[in-house]
């Protein structure tokens, strides 16, 4: 049987947990409990479920040291952020609990005779939730927390590097809920496989290639999914911003997490006279990040997930000039430097995948059309961060933007959880995560004809 194992990023050689991958079966087996359970659970009513509910956000909300230090010791999220992930958690558990009362269908009057028009919204059945390991709190609950609210039950295969993480969420929720309602399922590619093949509905955030497979498998047997695959975000900067505030925000949105976020700024696109002053301020904004012991409150930038990540970092740097380097961390973890690039070849891999680490490319636009064609020139369309005083310039390039978010005068990073979440292009495919966008996603709508008896 397949180990699964877990290690401190900072050190590596802290194996926070080892779990045996459980495999195809039983995957197989926890989805037929979760149907089993999913009739009570739906039938239960609004008032139990949305209790249910705001007693977990109570339950993490009394963990939350524990939670983020956890979030901190198994990805090696820095302290502050873990905190802020712990207590977004606390209020998306919140924020769904109201979401059982919430309206699921209209009634209408018919085009002739007596009788009623009713459209009605109901579960899937069991919501099959494939997550990452860079949010190990706030990704699962942002998708379970809908699904659960709506009537599903569901089964989570959280990602191996975030296996303690998730079991330990488990524990917290299942307490509030009926058996099998929801089912934690570590594992890889083949429990992943499993639970695309025999869910009712599924959700992912990864990879672009996984979630590709996984778009496919689901439409293959035609049951809804939505993957949300990343970004190569673009920061676009024109003459008449704040430099030194655009700076501090796309140094954050670089180095912050070490660039471990789907949202991270990637590309900063600099518009006429305002590349100079740019250059400067930015490269000194990232030189000042904090890097170091994810554990230390101090820390903006700790260490890659994993030893290939980081090298994935340098190799990116390779084949063009490096225009600032952030700080040097100290101990066995595997940590990078923040990088900014300068003379950026076309072509370079910077500029067409998603490297997923502190680094990011510097480039000219002449004026906002040309940054505009620039941003829209990758694969990816998740978000795309906009500096300026002038809001008609900002509006006549915003709406030409092929993203899904667009954030003014503000980092790329950075979610509103009571708004829809996604992308455009390979950043996502299918209904949007998030806010009321969810309940849509996690219920299918019947229609219904009522006529009089004998009518």
């Amino acid at each position: 049987m397949t180990s699964l194992v877990s290690r401190n990023p900072a050190d590596p050689s802290d194996v926070v947990a080892e779990f045996p991958a459980p495999g195809a079966f039983a995957v197989a087996d926890a989805v037929e409990r979760a149907r089993t359970a999913q009739t009570g659970w739906a039938a239960a009513g609004a008032a139990a479920r949305s209790a249910a509910l705001s007693s977990i956000a109570s339950a993490v909300e009394a963990a939350a040291g524990e939670l983020a230090g956890l979030a901190v010791r198994e990805v090696g999220k820095p302290l502050a952020e873990a905190r802020a992930e712990v207590a977004r958690t606390v209020a998306i558990w919140r924020y769904y609990a109201q979401a059982p009362y919430e309206p699921t269908g209209a009634v209408h009057e018919p085009a002739a005779g007596a009788g009623l028009l009713l459209t009605r919204r109901r579960p899937h059945g069991v919501a099959g939730l494939i997550t990452p390991w860079n949010f190990p709190l706030a990704i699962p609950t942002w998708k379970a927390a809908p699904a659960l609210a709506t009537g599903n039950t569901v089964v989570l295969k959280p990602a191996p590097e975030a296996t303690a993480s998730a079991l330990r969420l488990a524990e917290i929720v299942r307490g509030a809920l009926p058996d099998d309602v929801f089912t934690v399922v570590p594992g890889g590619s083949v429990e992943g496989s499993a639970l695309v093949s025999a869910a009712d509905v599924v959700s992912f955030t990864g990879s672009s290639a996984t979630g590709r497979q996984v778009v496919r498998a689901a439409t293959d047997r035609g049951i809804p999914v939505q993957a949300e695959m990343g970004g190569l975000n673009a920061a676009v900067v024109l003459p008449d911003a704040d430099i030194d505030r655009a700076a501090a925000h796309i140094a954050a949105a670089i180095a912050g997490y070490a660039g471990q976020k789907c949202t991270a700024t990637s590309r900063v696109i600099a518009v006429g006279t305002a590349l100079d002053p740019l250059r400067e301020a930015l490269a000194e904004a990232l030189r000042a990040v904090p890097v170091g012991d994810p554990a230390d409150p101090a820390t903006v930038c700790g260490p890659l997930i994993s030893a290939p990540a980081r090298d994935r970092v340098a190799a990116a740097a390779q084949g063009a000039q490096v225009l600032a380097e952030g700080a040097a961390a100290d101990g066995p973890g595997w940590y990078a430097p923040p990088l900014l690039l300068d003379k950026v070849p076309a072509g370079h891999q910077l500029l067409c995948e998603e490297v997923f680490g502190p680094i990011a490319a510097l480039l000219p636009a002449e004026d906002l059309d040309q940054a505009v064609r620039i941003t829209n020139a990758v694969p990816y369309g998740l978000v795309t961060s906009v500096h300026t005083a002038d809001l008609d310039a900002a509006l006549h390039g915003l709406d030409r933007l092929d993203t899904g978010m667009i954030r003014l005068n503000a980092p790329s990073t950075g979610v509103d959880f009571h708004l829809p979440f996604g992308g455009a292009k390979s950043s996502a495919h299918g209904p949007r995560e998030q806010g009321r966008a969810a309940l849509d996603f996690y219920t299918a709508g019947r229609t219904y004809t009522l006529t009089p008896h004998g009518g």
